[in-house]
């Protein structure tokens, strides 16, 4: 009886993690908001990063985040280093390209709580005299990431903050 129990159990294992194997590679997170203020006036508080850490979800998660700069105030090559509580995190954001007032490119990698290598696109277009601004992330999703992918919403989790973060963004730019 307990040698049947435990095969059945090895062949349930066994097909679960055949199972994870055939889940996504890559992910990918998107979340836009209206905002009534012109592309212009929206794409500095993204692109200089010291402004982008003013809304910015994560930075807000830990009021004692340390924050280290280098490169550029703002551009391709502006960096900082976060090294916050387990809800912001350990790791850097990097802007890789920069076309006012259209378009930032990021790189997120991060150490704390688990290592990531991610994407990040804002995207500001005119639309209805303001801008819509669109906000994506997308990476790869290793072997370990596709078993956490089935037991936690990550598209509602990360885009929840996004959520908060854009409309944050959006506050601050419709004040100015």
């Amino acid at each position: 009886m307990l040698k049947t129990i435990l095969i059945v159990a090895a062949a349930a294992i066994a097909v679960f993690l055949i199972y994870v194997t055939t889940r996504p590679d890559t992910f990918k997170v998107v979340r836009s908001t209206q905002i009534k203020a012109a592309p212009d006036k929206i794409f500095p508080l993204i692109n200089d990063l010291r402004a982008y850490n003013t809304w910015n979800p994560y930075a807000k998660k830990d009021p004692a985040i340390k924050l280290t700069y280098s490169g550029p105030a703002a551009g391709s090559g502006a960096k900082f280093l976060f090294d916050g509580n387990k809800d912001a995190g350990k790791g850097s954001i990097e802007v890789v390209a920069a076309t006012p007032p259209s378009q930032v490119d990021m790189r997120l990698v991060m150490a704390e709580p688990f290592p990531i290598d991610n994407q990040v696109r804002y995207s500001v277009a005119p639309k209805d005299g303001g801008s819509e601004v669109t906000w994506t992330m997308q990476g790869p999703v290793p072997y370990i990431a596709k078993i956490a992918h089935l037991f936690f919403n990550m598209d509602k989790m990360i885009g929840t903050d996004f959520e908060a973060g854009l409309a944050s963004l959006k506050a601050l730019a419709e004040a100015r």
